[in-house]
């Protein structure tokens, strides 16, 4: 009869630590900026491969039944708000108090996992848009998080000499996270010499409140079409033959903007039909 050795702590250890939810990652970072919004970081599946811009369905195991007491899992569809060639994967998200995910998800932690279905889609992509020289990025509220991704991705300024990112939101503190990311690009020694040296001048940066004070009062809408952004951020109309363009927010501002864009002569594109501008319909925030 073999002799039963008894496990160490070291053999313990040693034993792979077994997900208890399907498709799991683990949450490496949460940062949270209001009462509404928060953003955190896991863990990246070594399979994944992804464009900046793409999103993923994200979530955790909702409540046990009251008559079976089975769970499902409660999944929606969020932007990967990091860059395609990041190691680790980053979102960004609102916070609804009676959501059935967002209600759970605030309270992640450190440590914690959740489901991360490692199929990444979306039209928010550089192989969806023709050539241009100027690209303009729209966004309302959470809506910035695949734009987090595509600012910090190289191929953003290699394609085009201008980079436009505007962000309207309700009030001033909201408009942190944005802020945040494109600080960082000045001080990304990896991006200053993967892309050149102060690449991050390329952009034009501009937020917007709709209810709090701030520097710049109105919704990007009414901006543009008093003419009031242009002649803030120094440049011409939009065109046709200069300009590509991507949205990302509600549904009200995603469907003004893409009358605002054709009326400018702009066509919409698809990943299977590049032309000069796509809007993110997956999701709204």
């Amino acid at each position: 009869m073999t002799e039963q050795k008894p496990v160490t702590e070291a053999q313990a250890t040693a034993v792979p630590k077994v997900p208890t939810l399907p498709d799991a990652q683990t949450v490496t970072e949460v940062q949270h900026y209001t009462d509404r919004l928060f953003s955190f970081k896991c863990t990246r599946p070594a399979t994944l491969r992804f464009r900046s811009g793409e999103f993923v369905m994200i979530g955790l195991m909702g409540d046990p039944d009251p008559k079976t007491g089975k769970q499902k899992p409660l999944l929606r569809a969020y932007s990967i708000a990091s860059p395609s060639w990041d190691e680790e994967l980053e979102f960004y998200s609102i916070k609804v108090q009676d959501g059935p995910l967002t209600s759970k998800l605030q309270h992640i932690k450190p440590g914690d996992e959740i489901i991360l279905r490692p199929k990444p889609v979306g039209t928010l992509v550089h192989d969806a848009l023709l050539p241009g020289k100027r690209i303009w990025f729209f966004a309302t509220g959470t809506g910035f998080a695949p734009f987090a991704s595509l600012l910090r991705e190289p191929q953003t300024y290699e394609d085009y000499d201008e980079v436009i990112i505007t962000h309207t939101c309700r009030e001033a503190g909201e408009l942190t996270y944005g802020r945040n990311i494109i600080d960082s690009l000045k001080d990304d020694e990896l991006l200053n010499e993967v892309i050149g040296e102060g690449f991050w001048k390329k952009i034009k940066y501009y937020p917007t409140t709709t209810r709090e004070e701030s520097a710049k009062m109105g919704r990007i809408t009414d901006l543009i079409n008093s003419g009031e952004a242009y002649k803030d951020l120094g440049v011409e109309p939009l065109c046709p033959q200069n300009d590509r363009a991507m949205i990302c927010g509600n549904l009200a501002f995603n469907l003004e903007l893409k009358d605002m864009l054709e009326a400018a002569g702009l066509e919409e594109g698809a990943n299977s039909k590049p032309a000069q501008y796509v809007v993110e319909k997956a999701f709204l925030d």
